[in-house]
């Protein structure tokens, strides 16, 4: 006698898919519960985040006052050049 097999229905929703894989999760580590361990924490994500903001922005103003405005890049530091910028905003 020949066993015959057959494939499980497919999940139709996605929550059906969901726990569908848990419980395959489930079977496969003993009933252990999945932890996950992230490689950077949330802590020094954000600020690494931050960091990149103020990199790109010092380096957005360099490279709008230097390349752009046909000026020199290591201006942007002065703050002669954001009074005189402020002033031709303001009038």
């Amino acid at each position: 006698m020949s066993s015959i097999s057959y494939k499980q229905q497919e999940p139709k929703t996605r929550e059906q898919y969901k726990k569908s894989k848990k419980e395959r999760i489930a079977k496969a580590t003993g009933n252990r519960k999945y932890v996950r361990i992230r490689l950077i924490p949330i802590w020094l994500r954000i600020i690494l985040f931050i960091l990149l903001i103020v990199v790109c922005a010092i380096g957005g103003a360099m490279f709008g006052y230097g390349v752009l405005g046909d000026g020199n890049a290591g201006d942007v530091f002065n703050k002669s050049t954001w009074t005189h910028i402020l002033d031709l905003i303001k009038k």
